[in-house]
């Protein structure tokens, strides 16, 4: 994912201006440019940016703090790989207390975002290639049992806009949507999570319930045109007029299908904020 200077500036708390300077004075960090000539940087960038903030809290200088953050990568994946495997082999004897025991471990020293972003989705995101059904299932549920607890664990700021957030009917993967969830409210977004298979009628009484400013549905599901509309369709209807914010690979393949029927397509927290904000300033357009 590539994300302009004023958004790493936003995630980071840390000014456009000083980082042009880092970037002039100690070539960090080290954005890309996009074919419009601005700079792009990495969601990698962005924890590295992160960091070298935290380091500097604690009381190291800008030079000493971004030298021990280009140390740290080479060390970091070596771990990171070892302590993987550790998941991997205690999900394959089925020991689940083991392999829980390794996520505990990994999280220590990560903020929410990071944890999910670096340990657990790509987690999630092996397991179809490395598990039969039975541990697969056992892995999926430790690791959606982390996210939801690092959704519920984390402090809400402020009175942001409300999201509903849920998996329509017959999806039953909430992965990304509880990575969605932990991105949002990192943001100071208020979440509720209606979760997996969530029927339109399930969708209208929440919706009527919370109010929220925006829907967002996780398809995962691969389904055919006639399908993808139908379920669409319903669940829009449940909850007009609230922006629907659709996203997932099972919606992925019918872009054209959902923007027809009026929903938006997003694939990170960041594209669904936006899409938020537009529709916002189009309906308060004179």
């Amino acid at each position: 994912m590539s994300l302009r200077i004023r958004t790493i500036a936003r995630l980071t708390g840390i000014r456009e201006a000083t980082l042009r300077a880092w970037e002039r004075r100690y070539g960090f960090p080290r954005p890309e440019r996009s074919e419009n000539n601005y700079r792009v940087y990495s969601r990698d960038e962005v924890e590295a940016v992160r960091r070298v903030a935290k380091l500097m809290e604690e009381g190291l200088s800008v030079s000493e703090a971004i030298a021990q953050v280009r140390d740290e990568p080479a060390r970091s994946i070596l771990s990171g790989a070892r302590r993987m495997e550790r998941f991997w082999a205690a999900v394959m004897v089925m020991d689940a207390e083991a392999a829980d025991a390794v996520l505990s471990e990994a999280q220590v020293g990560l903020d929410a975002t990071t944890y999910c972003d670096t340990v657990l989705i790509p987690l999630l995101r092996e397991m179809a290639s490395r598990l039969d059904v039975a541990r697969e299932h056992l892995a999926s549920a430790l690791v959606r049992q982390r996210l939801r607890m690092l959704l519920a664990g984390m402090e809400r700021v402020g009175e942001g806009p409300r999201a509903l957030l849920a998996c329509p009917a017959r999806d039953h993967h909430e992965g990304g949507l509880l990575a969605l969830g932990v991105h949002l409210k990192a943001r100071g977004w208020r979440v509720t999570l209606l979760g997996a298979d969530t029927p339109a009628e399930a969708l209208e009484g929440a919706c009527m319930q919370v109010r929220p400013d925006v829907v967002a549905l996780s398809f995962l599901r691969r389904r055919d045109a006639e399908d993808f509309v139908a379920v669409l369709s319903e669940a829009m209807h449940a909850c007009a007029p609230t922006p629907v914010v659709v996203g997932g690979p099972g919606a992925r393949e019918h872009l054209k299908t959902l923007f027809t029927l009026g929903a938006q397509y997003a694939e990170s927290a960041e594209e669904l904020i936006a899409v938020w904000q537009q529709a916002r300033n189009a309906q308060n357009r004179p």
